[in-house]
């Protein structure tokens, strides 16, 4: 997915304000298994991702709690990181060979002090990214793993193609097992 498309997405900028924030955008690419963020570290980048998929966790005893997946045109930041520059708690994986956008945060926080329109945008892309928050958090209270793994193939259902059942039970807060009886009755 293009830059240009990802940031419009997020909200638009008139074309002076996205020409500057663009050219402090990369193009980098990293393999499959990188650990693109990692916990206990003030994360000084934040990525959106061109082509591939990635997974956030953390590491709890001796397993890991998978919570979030990400996929073209998604955003990889550490909120913590990015709002209050502390260590962030998770760890981002690449599950494919991925090519990403990087924009390092102190360039952003610079723009933000000088075009009031990148400000707006940086505004718009916090809140979108509490908003996605939010409703993780909902639906992880709310909904058992059955109507969870329902709207992961009902809205996002490539990620399915894409990402080891391993990682979706995680996901779920399930065993693969019970993973595996959810879609033997949905079948």
């Amino acid at each position: 997915m293009d830059i240009s498309t990802i940031l419009d997405h997020i909200f638009l900028l008139p074309e002076q304000s996205k020409k500057d924030l663009l050219l402090t955008i990369n193009s980098v690419t990293y393999p499959k298994g990188h650990i693109i963020l990692k916990a206990g570290k003030v994360e000084s980048s934040i990525y959106f991702i061109k082509k591939g998929i990635v997974r956030a966790y953390i590491d709890e005893d001796d397993s890991d709690v998978t919570f979030w997946f990400g996929k073209e045109g998604e955003t990889i930041i550490s909120m913590k990181s990015y709002v209050e520059n502390q260590n962030g708690y998770e760890n981002i994986e690449l599950l494919e060979d991925c090519e990403l956008y990087e924009l390092k945060t102190a360039n952003l926080q610079q723009l933000f002090n000088s075009d009031i329109h990148i400000a707006n945008w940086g505004r718009k892309f916090a809140e979108r990214e509490l908003i996605k928050t939010e409703e993780r958090l909902i639906s992880k209270l709310f909904k058992n793993a059955s109507e969870r793994y329902l709207d992961l193939i009902t809205n996002h259902p490539e990620l399915i193609k894409r990402i080891q059942l391993g990682h979706i039970a995680s996901y779920l807060g399930i065993t693969q097992v019970s993973l595996s009886r959810i879609r033997a009755e949905l079948k």
